[in-house]
């Protein structure tokens, strides 16, 4: 009665403990197909880092970004959407594949080591249920021999196409041979398990490593590697100033070549001149895709522009200001928007003007605009603001952006007057009795992008490592050959032999019929040399 209701009852499983439960989530974290299911993850997670502007990319995009979406940015900055490769659950996947891959390819190793020191499997008791099977006869050859010229046959050949190879004979006198290859197919997927983990390792390092800053600098003059002389610099967590190479760079002349039916830019060319580390100089040129390496830098040409040379002098003739200012280009004819800011005015309020650089203006009614992106004939449209610049309380501004807060307007749209327009070498008068401002000359100007990642050699050898071992993986054929040789009073040497894949092979009939030509082959030469 007592086994009749054990037998009813469902079987009661055993509860795990905190170990138990611990070896059960390891294992599930470094099985293949969580490993797989992680880097899937990982290339969803990395989307939103190129659909929405990061803050330490592009932090001016980022806030206009801000500005212009306020409900939803909130929330997408407390989730980390502008900062992803930094945030808490990019990081946590990151961790969670690495750790993953780790734990997968340790056990592999171990198993692969072992299975490259034991010999082929042994010759099946029966052949005839494997693919590729044939049996033939030997002459003029004892058993002995056909097994070591079939082994022999097996061994050599070029180096993917080699078997290890296994020859022994057996108690009933039969002579057996077990051969196997493919084995670099698993290497393969190792090298490529083991590439994807150096990527992640160089990629992680680089990015706490890598500095990256941008400098405007216009013909003649030139910037220094170093973090004040950037425009704008981001570097990673792990930076030190230490280790950025002391080289310099002067743009010595810059030239641009555009279609003139529309416009299109042809070609960029920046000719420098470099002071490595060394002290060493050398003339070089820098192009659109085609970088500059110094140091272990790279140092790319981003863009171009027009810097107006403006002089302004105020009430009582003294020079406020004089000098370039760069205008950011804005279309395909290079107008181009720029602020020139007076804040050294003796004789009254700080002046302040905000408007746009013609390289080649047109005139119509009311309208103005460029119809070609070289200076051949270029206008300044300005509009004048006096009063408070800003710049004394020590508040970092932007230096293409006029803060009108504490100014008024004097000329231009928002005083309702004429803006302030002037040709190259004109000197015009500003209102009010301000003072006058001269357009002396159009110089051009090139912005830089320099990159150091130390990392970056070594992700392209593990991204070409890991392409090998794809292709290892793929086309690498794991086959086993057996053959066992029987001696025959009637026939000489009868020679079974099969072999067998791990999948469908259409090569196993191949790998038998080559085997039998090379081995009966040089045992033919070698008796018509002994008959001769």
């Amino acid at each position: 009665m007592a086994n009749s209701q054990s037998r009813g009852q469902a079987p009661i499983a055993p509860e795990l403990s905190v170990g138990g439960w611990l070896r059960f989530l390891w294992r599930q974290l470094t099985s293949m197909r969580v490993a797989l299911l992680l880097l899937m993850l990982l290339a969803v997670a990395a989307i939103p880092g190129s659909v929405f502007p990061q803050w330490d990319q592009d932090a001016v995009a980022t806030a206009q970004y801000v500005a212009d979406h306020p409900d939803s940015a909130v929330w997408l900055d407390r989730l980390g959407f502008f900062s992803v490769y930094s945030s808490p659950w990019f990081s946590a996947i990151y961790l969670l594949l690495f750790t993953s891959l780790i734990g997968c390819i340790i056990p592999r190793v171990g198993v692969y080591a072992t299975a490259l020191r034991m010999p082929p499997p042994r010759v099946p008791r029966v052949l005839t249920r494997f693919p590729g099977h044939s049996v033939r006869a030997w002459e003029d050859v004892d058993a002995a021999g056909a097994a070591t010229r079939i082994a022999e046959a097996l061994r050599g050949g070029r180096l993917w196409r080699r078997f290890r190879v296994d020859s022994s004979q057996g108690d009933d006198g039969q002579w057996l041979v077990a051969a196997e290859r493919g084995y670099a197919r698993e290497a393969g997927n190792l090298l490529f398990h083991i590439s994807l983990v150096g990527i992640l390792v160089s990629f992680g390092v680089g990015q706490a490593v890598e500095y990256r800053g941008q400098a405007i600098v216009q013909v003649g003059r030139g910037f220094v590697n170093a973090q004040v002389a950037y425009d704008t610099f981001e570097s990673g967590s792990l930076f030190r100033d230490e280790i950025m190479p002391n080289f310099r760079v002067t743009l010595d002349d810059f030239t641009s070549s555009f279609r003139v039916t529309d416009s299109k830019a042809e070609d960029f060319t920046a000719f420098v001149t470099v002071t490595d580390s060394g002290g060493q100089r050398a003339e070089r040129t820098i192009k659109v895709n085609a970088p500059l390496n110094v140091d272990g830098a790279n140092i790319y040409l981003m863009g171009n522009g027009h810097a107006p040379v403006v002089t302004v002098r105020d009430a009582a003739g003294e020079v406020a200001f004089s000098g370039a200012v760069t205008f950011l280009p804005e279309d395909a004819q290079y107008t181009s928007r720029g602020v020139i800011k007076v804040p050294d005015v003796s004789t009254g309020d700080q002046l302040g003007f905000n408007g746009y650089l013609l390289p080649t203006a047109q005139f119509t009614g009311d309208t103005v605009r460029s119809l070609y992106p070289e200076a051949l004939d270029p206008y300044l449209v300005l509009d004048l603001y006096v009063g408070d610049l800003g710049l004394d309380e020590g508040i970092p501004q932007n230096v293409y952006q006029l803060s009108t807060n504490r100014m008024t307007p004097v000329a231009g749209t928002a005083a309702g007057t004429p803006p302030v327009i002037l040709a190259q070498g004109e000197t015009v008068d500003l209102p009010q009795g301000l003072g006058t401002i001269t357009f002396e000359d159009t110089v051009r100007y090139a912005a830089f992008d320099v990159r150091a990642d130390p990392m970056l050699p070594w992700l392209l050898v593990f991204s070409v490592l890991a392409l090998v071992g794809v292709a290892l993986s793929l086309f690498v054929p794991r086959r086993r050959v057996w053959a066992r040789v029987t001696s025959d009073d009637a026939n000489g040497v009868i020679v079974e032999m099969a072999a067998l894949a791990r999948g469908e092979d259409q090569g196993l009939t191949f790998e038998i019929d080559r085997a039998w030509a090379i081995a009966t082959g040089a045992t033919a030469r070698r008796q018509r040399t002994r008959e001769l």
